[in-house]
């Protein structure tokens, strides 16, 4: 507020000062010059009625000569103030319409309505501070699963284009720098209902100063940032980010579950997965042969690093050495979209290919290329830009890496289901074999659809009815909560992932586990199963029968009824 007002003081300073000396000259001079009564008697116009006279002369109305009629010196003066006040005026409004048309204007007054919204929350949101196509993926996943959010990018067009998405949830939007700490407390990063801070522009300097004001000025709350950069991750880990996230480094990883533990990255690939998707395909990448990597960039190195760790021999494509740095292992300068520098490479004989060039108009060309040399190669393509994924899902590679969706993914499944993120670390350190009996029973389980993924903490407000069931002593199982409320003698189909006690983890807890007040389950089942399990955990005419298989009347007449009986 005191920015729109020093503005408007700033730019109408001048037209309001010749307005006030216009109308205090022409009420001077029509106070002081000599005019005559009805009687003719002289008589000199007091200020109030020469402050009347002059208000409704300066518009133009024109309601005539009051209160006495004017002589010719007062006639000639008004006459001469008439033109006067109209150029004023006229410079006044043209003033004002600049000032309305200026965007420093506009942007203040924008801010103001916008931090009045913001003020007026009441349900928990997430500040998710670079609305392009990372954080329009995020914000999309958080509307779909009933999430509140606030987006802040540096560019207009993106939160033009935010006001138009059809999403569930309404997004308030603000252009404004997210690396200034005035911008990210008018977008809520003070308010008492912001749950966490998501850094996700393009500038790992602006992120890195997103997260300083974060711990700063709301350090209580989540906060997740996105770098491409090993050193500004780990300036962001000095100061205690919690989570930091590179897109090529977390599909490096991916690729090297991949390689390693199929059976672990497909399970990984079907509970992260949107509810709505089908069941990936299982991925096996070849061993054995050597792979080519086109593109020795951050990208590039972080791959070729995963597959020499796991074993394989890897050749570099790279155009530009000096840039990227020279690759230490065997190379070959180039792009790698013509069949000679494929060649030099080895394609023919390679295993896998990676197209990871910061271009996708060369990571298209590369892939057709090395696929006319060598039609078995096991293809993993970077999509650079949303809008090119219908070309590459065209060509249908074995694995696509778009660092936008891989961001918000990650951090879509941190911020739903937290317990998932925790799940997934904990299996990495599990036999193969315990992962590829999961898979098994997913895909019996899930019929074609990817599982839906929930947390069940077992409290008063989640699970009313359990609580009171547990406060009252009453053991209760987790063979229990996998009952039908409808049947209990059907089970519900879903499967126990993970049980949370205190400091223990407790990985695909058996049937007969107790359960107790405190703890946190991670499920995973199929669509409607958590409804069912609600039901069960709310209600307590609902939980007795599945305990005990009777039930009771509840309402008073029911009860008497069958008392009576």
């Amino acid at each position: 507020m005191d920015n729109i007002v020093f503005i408007v003081l700033r730019r109408m300073r001048a037209p309001l000062l010749w307005l006030v000396g216009v109308y205090a000259l022409a009420l001077l001079g029509l106070v002081l010059i000599p005019g005559q009564d009805a009687q003719g008697r002289p008589w000199h116009m007091d200020f109030f009625h020469a402050f009347y006279f002059v208000s409704f002369m300066s518009t133009t109305i024109g309601f005539g000569e009051v209160p006495y009629e004017f002589t010719d010196g007062q006639r000639l003066w008004v006459t001469l103030c008439i033109y006067a006040t109209v150029v004023v005026w006229i410079y006044a409004i043209g003033t004002l319409l600049t000032l309305i048309q200026d965007r420093g204007f506009q942007q203040a007054i924008t801010e103001r309505r916008f931090a009045r919204r913001i003020a007026r929350l009441r349900d928990r949101f997430y500040l998710v501070c670079g609305y392009g196509e990372t954080g329009g993926a995020l914000v999309r996943a958080l509307t779909e699963r009933g999430q509140h959010a606030v987006a802040l990018d540096i560019r207009e067009e993106r939160i033009s284009a935010l006001r138009l998405e059809p999403l569930r949830e309404y997004v308030p939007g603000l252009c404004g720098d997210a690396s200034r700490p005035r911008h990210l407390l008018a977008a809520g990063l003070g308010h008492p209902r912001c749950a966490g801070v998501v850094a996700l522009t393009n500038d790992n300097q602006a992120n890195l100063r997103i997260a300083l004001a974060t711990r700063l000025l709301h350090p209580d709350i989540q906060l997740i940032c996105r770098a491409d950069s090993r050193a500004v991750e780990a300036n962001m880990a000095s100061f205690g980010t919690p989570h930091i996230y590179d897109p090529f480094e977390t599909f490096a990883a991916h690729l090297a579950t991949a390689l390693e533990s199929p059976c672990l990255y497909l399970l990984n690939q079907w509970l992260s997965g949107e509810e709505s998707d089908p069941l990936a395909e299982p991925r096996f990448p070849p061993h054995g042969r050597h792979w080519v990597v086109c593109g020795y960039g951050r990208f590039g190195k972080a791959l070729v690093r995963r597959l020499t760790e796991a074993g394989l021999a890897v050749v570099v494509v790279e155009a530009d050495p000096e840039r990227t740095g020279r690759p230490t292992g065997e190379w070959v300068r180039g792009v790698g979209v013509d069949a000679g520098t494929l060649g030099r490479a080895g394609i023919e004989r390679a295993a896998g290919l990676v197209a990871g060039t910061d271009d996708d108009a060369d990571n298209l060309s590369i892939v057709m290329t090395a696929r006319e040399l060598n039609p078995d190669l096991f293809v993993v393509a970077r999509a650079n830009l949303e809008e090119n994924q219908t070309l590459f899902a065209a060509l249908s590679p074995q694995m696509v890496m778009h660092p936008a969706s891989i961001v918000a993914n990650r951090i879509r499944v941190l911020m739903a289901t937290p317990l998932l993120s925790e799940f997934e670390r904990l299996m990495m350190f599990q036999e193969e074999t315990l992962a590829c009996q999961l898979v098994s029973r997913l895909a019996a389980l899930s019929s074609e659809r990817v599982p839906v993924v929930w947390e069940t903490p077992i409290d008063d407000e989640a699970a009313h009815a359990l609580s009171v069931g547990l406060g009252e002593s009453r053991p209760v199982r987790l063979a229990d909560l996998l009952r039908d409320p409808r049947g209990r003698e059907q089970a519900l189909a879903c499967i126990p992932l993970l049980l949370v006690r205190g400091r223990d983890r407790m990985l695909l807890p058996g049937e007969e586990t107790r359960l107790h007040p405190g703890e946190r389950l991670l499920f995973c089942g199929r669509p409607g199963v958590r409804g069912r399990m609600e039901w069960t955990l709310q209600n307590l005419h609902a939980l007795n029968y599945v305990l005990t298989g009777e039930s009771r009347p509840q309402g008073w007449v029911w009860r008497h009824l069958i008392k009576g009986r």
